[in-house]
């Protein structure tokens, strides 16, 4: 596929001043070139929601048709400006985008991560949480599933479920990789932490659960391997039960319901089942948990998203061939203007991009780093327009109606 040319300063402009741009190719094929073109970009509609926020409409032709697709952007040098977390309240439950962003209050918002929205475990119910790691408001929600253990399309070779897209205490919005730092201290020993508050623990893992995952079951996070979602559940399982630091329960099947704010619960499989036996009722213990960005400084909101884009090129690996309904969210150069987009749900008129293709849209769009987002159904852009009261989907997603999801991205005028 051909890169697309923009001249990139002026799109928040064009948006801002309720002007259409036509964007023709230009250049020779880069290295992740796709088998399939974009032969230009041409913004049908814009208008600016707030200072510092535009949305857009645009449309791309390709080999295959004309794709319809929404843009937001931020200024995230606009003190009054950022971006958030849009999550329901807790993370193994879902809720519509323009919900969330109406109860939030963001001004505008697409959907998020990826998440565990099927089963194929008998008895088992899906947990409705996200594959990747979430940060709300700077408090940290979860960590990332195993990479066989995601849903959603292949992820670039070097990428993770532990790739993040997210915005640092310094204003900027960057494409990170987090990392769990936990452990399990009592007398008996430390215990490493594998898991936060996710659907699905490595092998031989142990997982901590707070009062932020609701109330589901817990047993999905025991079910599946490292190299395959649909292996069985495991049987060799323990859980543990500390409240105010002392272990109060133990048993060996996972269970439900809420978790107090002063409980936690320690899942463990196979050998890190193992070791959380050999805690009894009574015995004091301490948890400690982190997550830990391979950038700095520290992220104040974050969510699980695949790289597709990485320093102005698109990453090696991407998928030419699939066209389909996507979401993505990138960033500037210097991090401080975001791109949020979403393509019309399916229809005549919408041919849908292959991952490829989303790359060279977002890059074209200004975007030095970006990724794939959920997509199909998922795929929602929410807006409140001057005047309006609340915000409604604008991008008639695929299922007819919105699709309930487990998180999204928040555009906020004024919050902080």
């Amino acid at each position: 596929m051909r890169p697309l040319n923009l001249v990139r300063p002026s799109l928040a402009l064009l948006l801002a001043a309720g002007l259409s741009t036509v964007v023709t190719p230009a250049g020779a094929a880069h290295a992740a070139a796709a088998t399939v073109s974009a032969s230009e970009i041409t913004f049908t509609s814009s208008e600016q929601l707030a200072p510092g926020v535009t949305y857009g409409s645009f449309e791309v032709s390709t080999p295959r048709g004309v794709t319809v697709g929404y843009l937001l952007t931020a200024d995230l040098r606009k003190n009054k400006v950022s971006l958030d977390l849009l999550h329901p309240d807790a993370v193994a439950q879902r809720q519509v985008i323009s919900s969330m962003a109406n109860d939030q209050g963001a001004i505008a918002g697409v959907n998020g991560d990826f998440f565990n929205n099927a089963e194929t475990h008998a008895g088992v119910t899906p947990t409705y949480s996200s594959s990747g790691p979430e940060i709300a408001d700077g408090e940290e929600l979860k960590f990332a599933v195993p990479n066989a253990q995601r849903f959603g399309p292949g992820l670039a070779p070097g990428t993770s479920t532990r790739d993040v897209f997210g915005v640092g205490v310094n204003g900027k919005a960057r494409v990170d990789t987090l990392s769990l730092d936990g452990e399990v201290r009592s007398k008996k020993g430390t215990i490493a932490l594998g898991g936060l508050n996710q659907y699905a623990l490595p092998v031989d893992g142990v997982g901590l659960f707070t009062s932020e995952w609701g109330a589901a079951s817990r047993v999905r996070s025991t079910c599946g391997t490292d190299t395959s979602r649909s292996d069985p559940c495991s049987t060799h399982t323990y859980e543990v039960t500390v409240r105010d630091g002392v272990v109060t329960t133990v048993g060996r099947t996972p269970g439900a319901g809420p978790i107090p704010a002063d409980t936690q619960v320690l899942v463990g499989r196979e050998s890190g089942a193992d070791t959380l036996d050999d805690l009894v009722v009574g015995d004091r213990v301490q948890v400690h948990e982190k997550l830990v960005s391979a950038g700095k400084p520290k992220l104040t909101f974050a969510v699980g998203g695949a790289p597709i884009l990485r320093d102005g090129a698109p990453l090696a690996g991407l998928d030419t061939k699939t066209a389909a309904v996507r979401s993505s969210a990138g960033v500037s150069p210097d991090g401080r203007t975001v791109y949020l987009v979403a393509l019309a749900g399916r229809a005549p008129a919408s041919a849908g991009f292959t991952i490829a293709e989303l790359a060279d849209l977002m890059r074209s769009l200004g975007a030095d780093a970006a990724v794939n987002l959920d997509g199909g159904g998922s795929s929602t852009v929410a807006v409140r327009e001057p005047g309006q009261a609340t915000a409604t989907a604008r991008n008639s997603p695929s299922d007819g109606a919105e699709r309930l999801v487990a998180n999204g991205i928040g555009i906020f005028v004024g919050r902080h």
